[in-house]
């Protein structure tokens, strides 16, 4: 992508969008006109994706711009249907890129699966027993999936752990085989659940003990990518507030939420409003990356803020967002899905772990744009102003109308589908 800095961008017709963005991420034929069709997933392909198709559900698909991440312009696919999502990450990702643009890493990507063994009658000599056999274990993991293994992934390491050792329920106390797995770029769920399966009987041979659930975890606290940013202040300044006051707003608005569930709770879904447009968009499992992601914000034992904010001694803010990402770049309904390859291709990622680090950084840019908006104005000026149009288009408006009845909402201060109504047939007559 030769640049991601497209101003007046919103102002253009879709088309003149979509004819920019073709050339921008080189987009062929057929892949353009994915994003033109009226049908951009066919429904013979969603029949073979799910159960009992009826029809297709689409989103919206909008562009983040203006991210600059490890020195690389990207353009990012969202989908989502909530108002201001796409503006607020686009306007954030400018300001930081004036500051040098974010910056990523990943650690290794090993997933986990798990198999469940209860009723061992020594449950200790069932643990020593799993991991003198490593290494017949692993092999045995790896044999069920040659092919990850010829791509350089694969079983790597075993965990072993004894949950409730002290309950008087059989039922409750068990042991927990944790198999670590590269899965390369792909997400892995089918390379993971066919491992640990493959294992079941050789595991209750080695335990006397009943294996019952063996899966994948979706807690990936070994896939973790993390991205961060430094602000100078003067970046930060918002009509009367200056550029001090928005990071002290912001750096008390996160120790609100790193101090309060209920704080936290809203906090963080502000940051999947990032996130999870990314994970759809690039066809992606979001309920995965939502639960990974949840469940690390109460890593400590409480339910925290998934970012971290700060002033470092130059006065600076610094932004932090690190988090489980099991996201894949291959396989599942990424290869099936034209939208997700169309996406894919316009991020112009080389692999899963740059996904994932895009996603991050795209996450850590929402919670700013939330955060600033609510230490300074409020949320609902911009999100309100947004959101006229789709309350203009539930009163009945179309075509012209949609834009001159939103921005009478919006003169009016009030923004209500009753009121839209009125002004519809106010301006029919």
């Amino acid at each position: 992508m030769e640049t991601s800095r497209i101003p007046g961008f919103y102002n253009k017709p879709i088309e003149e969008r979509r004819e920019l963005l073709a050339e921008l991420a080189a987009l062929d034929e057929a892949e353009a006109a994915v994003l033109s069709s009226g049908e951009p997933l066919p429904a013979a392909t969603a029949d073979k994706m799910i159960e009992n198709v009826i029809g297709t559900f689409p989103l919206p698909l909008g562009l983040g711009l203006n991210f600059l991440i490890n020195g690389k312009e990207y353009v990012v696919p969202m989908a989502v249907e909530e108002p201001s999502v796409v503006a607020s990450a686009s306007h954030i990702a400018k300001i930081v890129r004036s500051a040098g643009g974010f910056t990523t890493k990943t650690t290794d990507r090993v997933m986990i699966g798990q198999i469940q063994v209860v009723g061992a009658p020594d449950i200790q000599a069932a643990k020593k027993e799993l991991l003198s056999q490593k290494a017949v274990l692993l092999q045995g993991a790896n044999d069920a999936y040659p092919s990850i293994v010829a791509r350089g992934g694969g079983a790597e390491d075993l965990e072993v752990r004894i949950l409730n050792e002290h309950s008087d329920s059989r039922y409750g106390q068990m042991l927990v085989l944790h198999i670590y797995i590269n899965t390369c770029d792909a997400m892995g769920a089918n390379i993971i659940n066919t491992m640990v399966e493959s294992l079941a009987p050789v595991v209750e041979d080695m335990t006397k003990g009943k294996v019952y659930l063996r899966i994948l975890s979706n807690y990936a606290d070994k896939c973790l990518a993390k991205a961060q940013c430094v602000i100078p202040p003067d970046l930060l300044s918002t009509g009367e507030y200056s550029g001090e006051e928005v990071r002290d707003g912001v750096v008390s608005a996160f120790e609100f939420a790193d101090s309060d569930p209920y704080r936290a709770v809203t906090h963080n879904k502000g940051i999947m409003n990032g996130i999870d447009p990314v994970v759809i968009a690039t066809g992606n499992d979001w309920r995965a990356v939502e639960a990974g992601a949840h469940a690390y914000a109460a890593r400590n034992g409480y339910y925290g803020s998934m970012t971290k904010w700060s002033a470092d001694k130059n006065g600076n803010l610094v932004g932090e967002l690190e988090l489980p990402m099991a996201v894949g770049s291959v396989g599942g309904s990424i290869g099936v899905h034209p939208v997700s390859k169309t996406a894919l291709k316009i991020l112009d990622i080389e692999s899963a772990s740059e996904l994932a680090e895009v996603i991050v950084a795209v996450g850590l840019a929402q919670n700013l744009g939330a955060l600033k908006a609510l230490v300074t104005e409020g949320i609902q000026k911009g999100h309100m102003a947004l959101h006229s149009r789709s309350v203009a288009i539930a009163a009945g408006a179309s075509g012209e109308m949609i834009d001159m009845i939103a921005e009478q909402l919006i003169q009016a201060k009030d923004i209500r589908v009753g009121k839209a109504k009125e002004l519809v047939e106010k301006n029919k007559k």
